[in-house]
């Protein structure tokens, strides 16, 4: 039989080097010397031999003739005039025979309306369509992958299921969208494949898929087929109660967390501890200690241990160095039902150079700016994304909606949102490309953050989406119809900054610092705050919190006690890092898990246990956490004992009788009748005191209640006298 297919449809095949291969490909009614009949073609250089089998009646059989020696194939079947159901039976030799449906027999399965939202950024559920989607075409499983490259000159998916090789999935490009498409019937779940591309010069480069659900472990760069819709989800009394809460005005005390050193299994090679086993350990102690959130660190995928997630390559991947999503999944849905909330790190501001992942993603700079002014970070060694280009944003909102939707995560955490704020961020003069304006404001990335948070504020109104914002922009948590960002929540970078450089000062020049601590005050209620003592704060030579510490080993555990008192009692959310809580002595390292042997000595023993019973009397008083964002919840009493190194302040809550009275002791001074003006009459309890004996300290403590007395202090008509102790916080509330 002479070769039917025309020469040029032939050589676009065989050097994969076609647009739209599902018009050779697959079966197609021609006319063969005036009479109609049908044409199958396939591309498969690894089979021996291919027969078209009848899929309604599998008696008729159609052996196909081998063309081209690259493995063009083609059956012409002039018996039968229209298309019809067909099975590939393939023989590669050596006894292996599989029998599938043709890829090249589908019709698109991504429709005219995915591609105008994609287009125009706001396609919010795309990652059903982009990347691989198990799903069901004309009653046949199989997989639906999907990308987009626009300059690229072909696109093949790859993987064990054909040999790797980018002739035989070559994928058809659906008009001017710049979307790839192609339906792979039979493949399962945990498939392997890549994206290969030959780029518009020629040369043919092999890319992990930007929206792959599941990844190997690296150092492997394959992305694997992972069906995201099947975990069933039993948090349903969790967002019954979001329903019905205001998101502001609940106790927030956050535990920020690296999944992969907070605990390993040492006896089994210092391995990681898998999301499975993180529920059945992490959310028993995040319980037990009283904090009311989880922060994650990104667990999204990404190559380097040490970028500690911060340089992703899978942006829709849990990372599977704990496990798979629906393990992941489960480890959130475990917290929702044990009634923690969990934020998860997001970085939207820069992505790794890393050759599979997303840099010159099809050959030329498409997710990054061609102009390394505007595309390179200097700092890192990143890339920035175009927020300016419709699909790159519908790529990153896609994105945060996915986590929050399809994880049920509870808010996302925005890393280095000022990075993504200015144009000139970490650059000298002449090193950055001004505005429109000529200015130094990047207006694209700021319309992306307010899209992105007004679109998230609709669609999931409970959720959280916090700005690590470190400069002073100003409406960084004001709606955006408002001239705001959008956010809910800010880390405030200011407060931390202030609090740090004082506490870590030896206390006898702790009085020329003094306003250090009270600074915060006249900007507090210009954003929703949080007070975050971060991992950034204990890595890279600044020491633990522990040992930021001035003093001897009672006075740093004293120190410690004081400083987390005073943040505790401060308005704002609260985050602190793990280690924290026990005193770890040296500095974090992603390489290690926590020095959980230190609880076997007394004073991290006591620690831990001093930030348990300060977590307890946070979420006990509603005036430690209801009015936050609102003036009236924060009074000084006293801001100006410098010379004492002392702050005296009042909380206010929902009612009269939920006022609290705090004295922070910056010194190792005791004083034995200390006098302190309170809001008004009464018999003032002493509810908590950090220099109790259970918690390390050295016993100066208020055991009987004081009656107020008419002697002015601090510019009020009523006092109180007590004894403070040194290094200390304690609290007051009226009897």
């Amino acid at each position: 039989m002479s070769m039917v297919t025309n020469i040029t449809d032939l050589q676009l095949i065989v050097n994969a080097h076609c647009g739209d291969p599902h018009v050779i490909l697959g079966m197609h009614e021609i006319e063969r010397y005036g009479q109609p009949c049908v044409i199958v073609r396939v591309m498969n250089p690894q089979a021996k031999k291919i027969t078209i089998i009848d899929d309604a009646n599998k008696t008729r059989r159609y052996e196909a003739e081998k063309v081209h020696s690259f493995g063009f194939f083609e059956c012409l079947i002039p018996t039968r005039k229209q298309w019809f159901k067909y099975k590939l039976e393939t023989d590669y030799g050596e006894g292996v025979v599989v029998t599938e449906y043709d890829p090249y027999t589908f019709p698109p399965g991504i429709g005219e309306e995915d591609i105008y939202l994609f287009n125009q950024g706001t396609h919010y559920r795309v990652y059903e369509k982009l990347g691989a989607n198990v799903t069901t075409i004309d009653g046949v499983e199989g997989v639906l992958f999907g990308v987009w490259a626009p300059n690229a000159g072909r696109v093949s998916v790859i993987g064990n299921f054909n040999a790797w090789d980018g002739r035989r999935h070559q994928m058809r490009l659906l008009g001017g969208s710049g979307i790839w498409e192609i339906f792979i019937p039979g493949l399962k779940e945990c498939d392997g494949y890549k994206f290969e591309i030959k780029t518009n010069t020629g040369e043919i480069i092999q890319k992990s898929d930007p929206y792959a659900k599941f990844d190997e472990l690296r150092p492997s760069q394959t992305s694997l087929v992972f069906d995201i819709n099947k975990y069933k989800w039993n948090d349903a009394a969790w967002y019954d109660h979001l329903k019905d809460t205001d998101k502001f005005n609940i106790p927030m005390n956050i535990y920020e967390v690296h999944l992969g050193s907070w605990k390993r299994v040492e006896d089994e090679d210092n391995r990681f501890l898998s999301y499975l086993e993180l529920a059945d350990t992490l959310i028993p102690y995040v319980k037990d200690m009283g904090y009311t959130h989880i922060e994650l660190l990104p667990i999204e995928e990404h190559p380097f241990d040490g970028s500690w997630g911060y340089q992703l390559t899978g942006y829709y991947a849990p990372t599977s160095r704990y496990g798979n999503p629906d393990e992941f999944m489960e480890f959130v849905d475990r917290c929702h039902q044990a009634g923690i909330g969990v934020f998860l790190d997001w970085v939207p501001a820069h992505f790794p150079k890393d050759s599979h992942g997303l840099a010159k993603f099809d050959g030329s700079a498409l997710y990054e700016h061609a102009n390394p002014m505007q595309g390179e970070h200097p700092e890192w060694g990143t890339l920035i994304f175009n927020y300016g280009r419709c699909e790159v944003k519908n790529f990153l909102i896609a994105n945060a909606l996915y986590w929050v939707e399809k994880f049920h995560i509870d808010g996302l955490r925005v890393d280095a949102v000022a990075s993504m704020l200015y144009l000139d961020y970490a650059r000298s003069e002449g090193q950055w490309v001004p505005n429109q304006y000529g200015g130094r404001e990047n207006i694209e990335a700021v319309e992306f953050l307010k899209h992105l948070n007004s679109i998230m504020a609709q669609r999931n109104p409970h959720a959280h989406m916090i700005a690590e914002e470190s400069t002073s922009w100003p409406k960084v948590t004001e709606k955006p119809e408002n001239d705001g960002l959008g956010f809910t929540l800010k880390w405030n970078m200011g407060w931390m900054n202030d609090f740090l450089e004082y506490v870590e000062k030896e206390p006898i020049y702790r009085k020329y610092h003094h306003y250090n601590m009270t600074f915060a005050s006249t900007y507090a209620y210009s954003e929703k705050f949080i007070l975050v003592l971060s991992h950034d704060e204990v890595v890279h030579g600044k020491k633990s919190m522990l040992d930021k510490m001035p003093g001897d080993l009672w006075q740093k555990f004293a120190n410690l006690r004081v400083s987390y008192g005073y943040a505790m009692t401060h308005p704002g959310k609260k985050l602190l890092f793990m280690g924290g809580e026990f005193g770890q002595f040296i500095e974090w390292d992603e390489k290690r898990p926590l020095d959980w042997f230190l609880l076997e000595y007394d004073h991290h023993r006591n620690t831990l246990e001093y930030v348990k019973a300060l977590n307890k009397i946070y979420k006990q008083y509603n005036s430690l956490w209801s009015k936050d964002f609102d003036s009236f919840g924060f009074e000084w009493i006293d801001a100006d004992d410098k010379d004492r190194s002392i702050y005296s302040y009042i909380r206010r809550g929902y009612a009269k009788e939920d006022t609290l009275v705090i004295i922070c002791n910056f010194t190792p001074n005791t004083y034995e009748d200390f006098r302190i003006g309170v809001p008004f009459e009464g018999r003032w309890k002493e509810i908590f005191n950090s220099d109790a004996t259970i918690y390390g300290g050295s016993g100066v403590v208020n055991t009987q209640a004081a009656n107020s007395e008419k002697i002015e202090w601090n510019h009020r008509q009523d006092s109180i006298g007590l004894r403070l102790a040194p290094l200390s916080v304690v609290i007051y509330k009226p009897e």
